[in-house]
């Protein structure tokens, strides 16, 4: 279903013509094809706040750094194209991989002799992608490939040619993005004009009337389907009403509830045991707000709570507690608005919160004065959203002592704000966030940007529904409890600092109930499959109802993510019709668009066969009952016993990494489906030297890493699967293997229920650990339930997920067929799926030191040594022009003749977030 290192899909800008004439086609009937540049943009038409610049870093090759500028990106592929580099694919993935990279019509990167770009190049000599948002001087391994990423203004990329690990905690640039942004870093980015949006009020009587509606019994938000109260909402509910009606009944009823129930929501693990802080933080901010005592609320001292359990490590001390992420963190905040809730709490309670606590929320302050959501470590990914960044900066203010942070994030939310007065919900989002414009506009108010204020809730205004509620995000038509309660503070000129109100004297409660409307929240106790399946299997995904492409706008299939998607669709059931158009097209020979078929995929018959793709076709037929003895027209069993290397391959072959691997299977991952696939195919005896190499990949600490040959790094991803063949081989030694790193996944489990992969907080590993604590699933009950519902949380309305909690937005293919499989705890060994009764579906047609940095014609030194990709020619030096190069490649050629020829090209990528092997 997902692989440690991922590949990413890729799309291209619509072209006004395209003629093409391609012959000479040999040897294994597939084209490398390059990509040739635009004319790149003069990189002065780029500035900190206007276009993007991308540097590519030739110096392994004997050349320079290159940057090129785009004035209006829309991808990290267009960037690098319309500054003016070209690429080229692979033989095997076409162009699903940037395997080469040159500038204008000079020399690709690496030549052929270096590189054959027959198959993905090794984790050791690849192009890797980096990037930095405006205001930051510190590269990030980007989490996405070039064609998903969307460059804003004022962003830089790179790409180095080199190694890296999987989490891109090595390779980095030798040069800062300072050094190759348009004007050397030297221009201070625009802190944000005034909005000029028309002048609106938000009718906070009407959104009280409606959180009203929402309450049950006049007292609680209960989830529709569910039959207890929602606990969150029922605060947000509190603070809501507060804010718009002052004292009342109906608040003292839900205050009186949230006390009532405060160990079923913030001592739900036991009264002697530390709280989710941000529950009681929660608890003790309704019970402020209502003048009721935080020291005394449901049987509880919430703030003496909260102040004795603050994390004095975190887990790489070697000495954590659970619900720690690193020192200062309250125990089981889980977020950055948790721990700043608790802040808050404390400091309205007259207390003094320990000092790592406030600081704690300084670290997670990015480069840009954005707040990261998650509780991040020093070091790790940031990315900013306003409306944490909002509800940080007013409990820094509050705290005191943190002047530079707050004003570094009143900066960052002036930038942040739309012309039309909204605020985005992530970075790269297009579309206002209510619930980032309220927070950011409560901010503003309290650091008395009151133009600014007033404008984000002149936007809110407009976003008011004719009910009185508020949705999501613009334009939203359904109202959500979590968007309108923060919007009715902003609306009334408050927030959760200064929120107030008296408790009010008792009354007779009301002899009616208010009428109940449910809040849109994700369904269940864990995703809705139901919903995953059908976005799995639209027709806007699954092509002619039996592939997934490679790309935006390519009819080449992506049998790799094609097989993820049967995976899922086995594992749940939901649509088996589906599924056998699926394996028919696998298995009857079905051709993508390119004219090609699972085993031009897989290499069978060739001195290129993967061993790891053979394996996972033959476990697929396995699943639902296929021979894989005779599987899309050949034995894939005896092929995969075939690929079982006998030892290390010499360079420059680098077909097998060791004895007992099989060839050209680059990951923990391939290796592990390939000797699933051989132990469900019977052949016990010739996986034993695959098990054993298996075996020998795990770390000390249980875990396994992701990469093979082996790079150090320790991967979720890879130990649940390595986890899962092993419990299918079984014996003693593999038995323990499987104990220890089932023991060594749980106790990489977040707070949230997530899992960290190379994208954070990641779906693809927190599905991947579902399946592989499920081996045990009595013990790891409790792991197991938290992270499905996290993977909940990142379902999306289409049905789709997420990438990772962070990061942008937007349902993904591959992350969702992971999501969908792997929530149902099902092992790939133990996977079965019958296919009786289905009916047939229709087979498609063919269808090291600093590089040299220098700026042409400028003996002044200009962008202090940078070659920008529009100073004539190609550069000069070692990367001048040696003319238009054709894609050539053992034998094969192909000649391109036409006009606006634009070709789809995948960034090559490898992170743990899952991908095709």
């Amino acid at each position: 279903m997902g692989t440690a290192r991922r590949e990413r899909q890729a799309g291209t800008r619509s072209f006004l013509s395209l003629i093409a004439v391609a012959f000479l086609l040999l040897a294994m009937c597939v084209t490398l094809v390059t990509v040739t540049p635009a004319a790149a943009d003069p990189v002065g038409g780029c500035t900190a706040t206007k276009g993007a610049v991308v540097a590519v870093d030739f110096g392994p090759f004997h050349g320079k750094v290159e940057r090129g500028c785009d004035t209006t990106p829309t991808t990290g592929y267009e960037l690098l194209h319309e500054a003016g580099f070209t690429t080229e694919g692979t033989q095997h993935d076409g162009p699903a991989f940037i395997c080469r990279i040159g500038l204008g019509s000079g020399t690709q990167y690496p030549t052929s002799d270096q590189e054959s770009c027959v198959l993905t190049p090794p984790a050791t000599a690849y192009w890797s992608y980096w990037i930095a948002s405006p205001g930051q001087n510190k590269w990030t391994y980007s989490q996405y490939g070039a064609m998903d990423r969307k460059p804003k203004n004022g962003d830089v990329d790179a790409w180095v040619f080199g190694g890296t690990d999987i989490g891109g905690t090595t390779g980095k640039p030798t040069f800062t993005p300072d050094d190759v942004r348009a004007g050397g870093g030297t221009e201070t980015p625009d802190p944000g004009s005034t909005p000029t949006a028309p002048a609106g009020e938000i009718d906070v009587a009407a959104a009280a009337a409606w959180v009203n509606g929402v309450l049950k019994d006049g007292e609680s938000v209960v989830d529709d389907g569910a039959d207890t109260a929602n606990y969150l909402l029922t605060t947000e509910a509190a603070y809501a009403l507060a804010a718009a009606d002052g004292e009342s009944v109906t608040l003292a009823k839900v205050t009186a509830f949230l006390a009532a129930h405060t160990d079923d929501y913030a001592y739900a693990a036991g009264k002697e045991q530390a709280p989710d802080a941000t529950a009681a933080a929660r608890l003790a901010l309704a019970a402020e707000v209502t003048e009721a005592d935080p020291h005394q609320f449901g049987g509880h001292d919430l703030i003496a709570d909260l102040a004795d359990n603050v994390c004095a490590a975190g887990p790489d001390s070697g000495s954590s507690t659970p619900g720690c992420t690193a020192k200062g963190d309250f125990r089981n905040a889980g977020y950055g608005d948790g721990q700043a809730l608790a802040v808050l709490a404390l400091l309205r309670a007259g207390a003094v919160p320990p000092a790592a606590t406030v600081e704690r929320l300084t670290q997670l302050q990015c480069d840009d004065g954005g707040v990261t959501s998650i509780l991040i470590r020093p070091g790790e990914y940031c990315d900013g959203d306003p409306a944490t960044t909002g509800l940080v900066a007013l409990a820094l203010r509050e705290a005191g002592g943190h002047d530079a942070a707050v004003a570094k994030a009143r900066t960052y939310l002036k930038k942040a704000q739309s012309e039309n007065g909204s605020f985005p919900g992530y970075t790269g989002a297009t579309a206002g966030s209510v619930y980032a414009t309220a927070y950011a506009a409560q901010a503003l108010r309290a650091l008395d940007d009151t133009a600014q204020a007033d404008s984000a809730v002149s936007w809110l205004s407009r976003e008011q529904l004719d009910g009185g509620g508020f949705g999501f995000e613009e334009g939203a038509t359904d109202p959500a409890l979590y968007a309108t309660a923060p919007a009715v503070l902003a609306g009334a000129g408050t927030d959760l600092v200064r929120l107030t109100t008296k408790e009010p004297e008792p009354t007779d409660p009301p002899t009616t109930d208010p009428p109940t409307t449910d809040p849109t929240l994700p369904a269940g106790e864990g995703p809705d499959l139901k919903k995953g399946v059908a976005y799995l299997t639209s027709g806007s995904n699954l092509k002619q109802g039996q592939y997934y492409v490679a790309g935006t706008g390519t009819t080449r299939a992506d049998f790799g993510l094609t097989i993820d998607g049967a995976y899922a669709l086995a594992a749940t059931g939901l649509n088996n019709d589906k599924l056998r158009g699926i394996v028919d097209f696998l298995d009857k020979g079905g051709k993508d668009g390119d004219g090609r078929t699972l085993q031009d995929w897989t290499g069978t018959g060739t001195k290129y066969a993967l061993g790891g793709s053979i394996g996972k076709a033959a476990l697929l037929a396995e699943a639902v009952g296929r021979d894989p003895r005779s599987f899309g027209g050949r034995d894939l069993i005896a092929a995969l016993n075939k690929a079982v290397c006998t030892g290390p391959s010499k360079a420059p072959d680098r077909s097998c990494a060791a004895k007992g691997a099989y060839t050209y299977a680059p990951s923990v991952f391939a290796q592990s489906l390939a000797v699933m696939a051989q132990l469900r195919a019977g052949e016990k005896t010739a996986a034993q030297e695959p098990i054993a190499y298996l075996e020998s990949l795990q770390h000390g600490s249980g875990a396994w890493p992701s990469l093979i040959p082996a790079t150090g790094y320790s991967d979720v991803d890879s130990t649940a699967i390595a986890a899962m063949a092993l419990d299918l081989a079984g014996g003693e030694k593999a038995d323990k293997a499987v104990d220890k790193a089932l023991t060594w996944i749980a106790g990489k489990q977040l707070s949230d229920g997530g899992f960290p992969g190379a994208a954070g907080d990641s779906v693809n590993s927190a599905a991947l650990a579902v399946q592989g604590l499920s081996l045990d699933a009595k013990h790891y009950a409790p792991e197991i339930a938290k992270a499905r519902k996290f993977l909940a949380g990142q379902q999306n309305t289409d049905g789709g997920f997420n990438v990772a909690k962070e990061g942008q937005r937007g349902s993904d293919l591959r992350a969702s067929t992971q999501a969908v499989g792997g929530a149902t705890g099902i092992s790939f060994g133990t996977l079965e799926r019958s296919l009786t009764g289905t009916t047939p579906q229709p087979t498609p047609s063919p269808g090291a030191s600093t590089p040299p940095i220098v700026t042409p014609d400028d003996s002044t030194g200009g962008t202090g040594g940078i070659v920008d990709t529009d100073g004539g020619g190609s550069g000069g030096g070692a990367l001048a022009s040696t003319g238009v190069q054709i894609g050539a490649l053992v034998g094969l050629a192909v000649l391109l003749v036409g006009a606006g020829w634009r070709v789809v090209v995948v960034a090559r990528r490898r992170t743990s977030a899952g991908g095709q092997i």
